[in-house]
């Protein structure tokens, strides 16, 4: 069996004293879609940001297709030993924020191609090809050349996700990709996550939408307080929840 794209064994995080992650083991292989959900302060977002190593953790393993990453320092000082790793595994696993952090200088498609030429340092007519196939995978080919104050949040969007494609990852990282977004602009997005699911893309998506966590999933992790109070195959996980706080947290989520 290949190692899961990404592993994360134990792992604690830390602000000072306030403990945010208690001891945490997710797995995300090949082809699958693991959503983390959970309530505001959970954990949900500071565990993908511990993914991505955009956040240094006190404790525990983090590992990308089975390589752990390398640490020096303990505790509050620990932080990867490594930098070239440290950069080699952010460039495969491209992160989609909740804010859409579009340059607002740069078109559209000098945003989406401005990772794969100073970072990956790839071939100029290559990457534009690239962009522009991502740009109509997402639904705004003819926004190429417009600015991202001239286009609508869901389609900003849109294009935060086609610039994350356009750096050909291993696994996209979605943090709340729909929360900044009203009703009708979140379904253009929505939609085009289901699509990437269906196309068999690893994903680790944070988010609040029970429905698309239900729809996209292989696999769901419901964290309280640092620790994963129930996982499951989603079917299961919300049709039958086991623990009191994940039935009091879906009667919440699904009446809101």
């Amino acid at each position: 069996m290949t190692a899961p794209v990404i592993e994360i064994r134990n792992l604690h995080k830390a602000y000072g004293d306030l403990e945010v992650l208690k001891g945490v083991d997710i797995s995300a292989p090949a082809g699958h879609v693991v959503s983390l959900i959970g309530s505001s302060g959970s954990g949900k977002s500071t565990l993908l940001r511990c993914a991505n190593l955009l956040e240094d953790s006190q404790q525990g393993d983090v590992l990308f297709c089975g390589e752990p990453v390398t640490w020096k320092g303990t505790g509050l000082a620990r932080h990867p030993a490594d930098r070239a790793q440290m950069i080699r595994i952010r460039t495969n696993l491209s992160m989609v924020f909740q804010q859409f952090n579009l340059w607002s200088h740069m078109t559209i498609l000098q945003n989406v191609m401005e990772a794969p030429l100073t970072v990956l340092k790839r071939d100029r007519e290559e990457v534009e090809a690239s962009a522009r196939k991502y740009l109509e995978k997402v639904g705004i080919g003819d926004k190429c050349d417009v600015y991202p104050a001239m286009l609508s949040g869901g389609q900003q969007q849109r294009a935060a996700i086609a610039r994350a494609l356009c750096m050909e990852p291993k696994a996209l990282l979605f943090d709340e990709p729909t929360s900044a977004l009203d009703p009708e602009l979140e379904q253009e997005v929505v939609k085009v996550i289901k699509d990437l699911a269906t196309e068999g893309r690893t994903m680790l998506v944070v988010t609040h939408d029970m429905r698309m966590a239900h729809d996209i999933s292989d696999h769901v992790v419901f964290l309280h307080q640092g620790l994963i109070e129930e996982q499951g195959p989603p079917k299961e996980l919300f049709n039958n929840p086991k623990s009191e706080r994940l039935r009091g947290f879906l009667s919440v989520t699904q009446t809101a």
